[in-house]
């Protein structure tokens, strides 16, 4: 490891470091805008400088540097000092004196550094150049006189989201930052961009002019659009969450956070259920708390163990086990979570979780993909297929064509290819030393067992890839019948409670008193005799757990509307109407109870499942796989539904072509 001296201070830094990483080692805050951690070096703001000996005698732009033996860094001199002030000038030159008016303020690189870094004044009296807006689609909004060219959202694109549509055109002062064509940026990362972009040039397009910074408060959360568990922070002012930001954890989403994660929010205020209501002739109509308890108790009357749970996607855990709890109270084991009607076999959860983590699977040098949309399902994890693909993995995909980010082999729809893999297929996998296997939502009926088989043949590590922030907290409390939901529907129970559930055919329920306990008023609550208004996982403290077996908290932003209620405290008082007793009066009670029954669930991290089960070689895969389960990706959940943001993606990025040869 090479030694270096910055400021004085010696210090060891590691094979490769570039001079501004030897900087942050020693502590010493380099500017910068271009440079960033998670992207290629590009070494064109040349707000970086320092000045280094051995060397030219003049300041070098450090993100550039290597840092080599013996150089003696100097960060603090008043060469340095001037040549910052000179890049600064310059950068500055044609910006825009936009800050009052600016989406950016408050949270400006620019803003920051300039006051810091910069002259007091300006010396250009030329005219200041202007460049024409750029239409980047429903959420990205474009200023592009303020951009200062660092191609952060270039570098962003082409790397790591893997879709070439933002790019440089033009010369000299006529360089532009614009989409090809001028057309929307259509990937499910395209918002990560705003994040990045150290001036105000690509700000929020639906959060325009809504909040300054340091007017909201805010709350470390946990995005529940999918399986993956994105760390969020949630920015609320009064009762309304305004925006949701990425936290960085680099075991889970890095600093990145998919679109709908982000711009779902404005569905949390949208179609909102804030009263009780019951189904009379025909109609819901308002009701009271007292009144609807009642008539869920005189259904039950005579026989309370005939009632039975369904969880939705968005549900945390306490809630599941509070619901699990009052079931169990009154007799009844009747628990389902997979509410689309997916049946597995989920006796060992090793063998239904995503084992590599997804840190480990951009180690893999090959990948075989049963059954998902990836991209749509778990954006965030296709970022990391993305840079297993970029050091040399070879993937494969059963399953109907979608639009890869990647180099990737589609190999056919028939489950049945499992069965006898092509030769050179087999070839990669038994060569491969870090094999992979990954069963998406369309693969886990008919090809799990055999996936599982392979896996175990090649000694692959074996993932499922679940696409609901509640299935594997819903797995690890026993929400499952061997049969799913159709084993719940044989039972014919007399009361059917929904957690949230509305992605769920109650068709087969006909003949149930069927209770919606949630946030909006989706499927499941037109399909309700009775709702309970709840909360959305804005507005309360929740525990979720990811597709990988992470257990993560979430703490509650805001305050439920009208008379909606946390959950738990619902099932609690529902508990007390049905003359059965839960054993917990508060939520602290209730997480403890939850924690002494499922342990893992107390401890933040990775949960251990154990070892994978052993695997039934001569299993067979079998079936045709038509479609993934997600169809649309804006549109997956009630939250999301009940967006505008998403619904005007959904319309302009995925449906335009529809729309337009419909109204023609």
């Amino acid at each position: 490891m090479p030694k270096v001296t910055v400021d004085g201070l010696e210090i060891e830094v590691p094979d490769g470091a570039t001079v501004l990483q030897a900087c942050e080692l020693a502590g010493k805050e380099i500017p910068r805008f271009c440079y960033h951690e998670r992207l290629s070096i590009a070494g064109n703001c040349r707000m970086c400088l320092v000045e280094v000996k051995p060397g030219p005698p003049k300041p070098q732009a450090s993100c550039a540097l290597p840092a080599t033996d013996g150089q003696e860094i100097r960060t603090d001199t008043e060469m340095v000092k001037t040549a910052r002030e000179g890049v600064m000038e310059f950068l500055l030159i044609n910006h825009p004196l936009d800050c009052p008016i600016c989406d950016q303020g408050g949270e400006c690189d620019l803003q920051d550094q300039s006051m810091y870094y910069g002259r007091g004044a300006t010396r250009y009296r030329m005219n200041k150049r202007a460049v024409t807006e750029k239409y980047m689609g429903p959420l990205i909004k474009t200023i592009m006189t303020r951009c200062i060219h660092c191609t952060r959202c270039v570098r962003f694109s082409e790397e790591i989201a893997g879709v070439d549509e933002i790019g440089a055109v033009g010369r000299g002062e006529d360089m532009q930052i614009t989409t090809y064509l001028e057309q929307a940026a259509e990937h499910e990362l395209s918002a990560n961009v705003i994040d990045l972009c150290p001036v105000g040039a690509l700000t929020s397009r639906p959060y325009a002019f809504e909040a300054r910074p340091w007017e909201l408060k805010k709350t470390l959360s946990i995005d529940v659009s999918d399986a993956v568990g994105a760390n969020i922070t949630l920015y609320s002012k009064g009762r309304e969450v305004m925006r949701a930001l990425p936290r960085i954890n680099d075991a889970v989403n890095e600093e990145w956070l998919s679109d709908k994660g982000r711009y779902q929010v404005d569905g949390l205020m949208r179609r909102r259920l804030d009263k009780v209501y019951m189904r009379r002739d025909g109609k819901l109509q308002a009701a009271g708390w007292d009144e609807a308890f009642t008539a869920i108790a005189e259904a039950v009357a005579g026989d309370k163990g005939s009632i039975a749970a369904i969880a939705g996607d968005l549900v945390d855990c306490e809630t599941m086990f509070a619901a699990k709890a009052l079931l169990r109270a009154c007799g009844s084991n009747l628990l389902e979570g997979r509410q689309t009607g997916m049946a597995y076999d989920v006796s060992n959860l090793a063998a239904v979780n995503f084992n590599s983590s997804f840190a480990g699977i951009e180690e893999a040098d090959a990948i075989l993909i049963v059954g998902s949309h990836v991209r749509w399902e778990a954006p965030l994890v296709n970022v990391r297929l993305r840079k297993a693909a970029k050091r040399g993995a070879k993937i494969f995909i059963v399953g109907p064509a979608w639009d890869t980010t990647y180099p990737a082999e589609f190999i056919g729809t028939d489950l049945a290819i499992l069965n006898e893999l092509p030769s050179h297929i087999a070839e990669t996998f038994e060569k491969a030393e870090r094999p992979a296997v990954i069963v998406g939502g369309a693969g886990l009926k008919n090809a799990h067992g055999k996936a599982l088989a392979l896996a175990a043949g090649w000694g692959a590590a074996f993932n499922v890839l679940h696409m609901s922030a509640s299935r594997m907290g819903g797995l690890m409390l026993g929400y499952a019948q061997k049969g799913g939901i159709a084993d719940i529907a044989e039972a014919k129970p007399k009361v059917l409670l929904s957690l949230g559930a509305d992605e769920t055919d109650y068709a087969s329920f006909a003949d149930s008193l069927k209770v919606y306990v949630g946030h909006h008023g989706d499927a499941g609550a037109h399909a309700a005799d009775i709702i309970l208004p709840a909360a959305s996982y804005a507005e309360k403290d929740g525990t979720y757990v990811n597709t990988e077996g992470r257990v993560q908290f979430a703490e509650k932003a805001v305050f439920a509307p009208g008379d909606a209620r946390e959950d738990w405290t619902i099932l609690r008082a529902l508990a007390d109407a049905l003359g059965v007793e839960v054993g917990f009066d508060s939520f602290g009670e209730l997480q403890s109870a939850m924690i002494a029954e499922v342990p893992a669930l107390g401890e933040e991290g990775l949960a251990d499942y154990g070892a994978l089960p052993e695997a039934d070689k001569n299993t067979r895969a079998e079936g045709e796989i038509s479609a993934y389960p997600v169809r649309d990706f804006y549109l997956t959940n009630p939250i999301a539904r009940a967006s505008e943001v998403m619904q005007r993606c959904s319309s302009e990025l995925l449906h335009a072509g529809e729309l337009q040869e419909a109204a023609e």
